[in-house]
C-alpha cells in the first residue's frame, strides 16, 4: 500500500519490485520514446509474463527501444536488431529472424529449449 516502508532508495524492496517501480515511473511520465534496459532481468517467470503483457499496451503509439537478453521479452517487437561484438548482424521481426536461421534463431532455440 501507499504507507509501505521501502527504506532508503528502496533498499527494503526486492530487485524485481524496484524494477517494476522504475518501469511504472517511466510510463507515468508518458514519454514519446521509452527506453527499457533488460526490463525483465530481475523478476521471476510469473512477473516476467505480466510485464510482457503490460509492455504490449505501454509501447503502443510510442517508439520503444528494448535492450534484452531474454528474447521472449521482444518477440512481439516490430523490428529486432541483433548485435554481435558491437555490430548489427541481423534485423527483422521475430518470424523473419527465425526463418533466416542465423544467430537470433540459434539463441531462440536455446532459450526456448528447442
Amino acid at each position: 500500500g501507499y504507507a509501505t516502508v521501502v527504506g532508503e532508495r528502496g533498499q527494503k524492496l526486492s530487485g524485481g519490485q524496484r524494477q517494476r517501480i522504475s518501469i511504472a515511473r517511466a510510463v507515468l511520465k508518458d514519454p514519446p520514446v521509452l527506453i527499457l534496459d533488460e526490463a525483465t532481468s530481475a523478476v521471476d517467470n510469473e512477473t516476467e509474463a505480466a510485464i510482457q503483457r503490460s509492455m504490449q499496451v505501454i509501447t503502443q503509439g510510442r517508439t520503444t527501444l528494448v535492450v534484452a537478453h531474454r528474447l521472449s521479452t521482444i518477440v512481439n517487437a516490430d523490428r529486432i536488431y541483433v548485435l554481435d561484438r558491437g555490430r548489427i548482424i541481423e534485423t527483422g521481426s521475430h518470424t523473419e529472424l527465425i526463418a533466416a536461421d542465423g544467430l537470433y534463431a540459434s539463441l531462440w532455440k536455446v532459450q526456448a529449449g528447442i
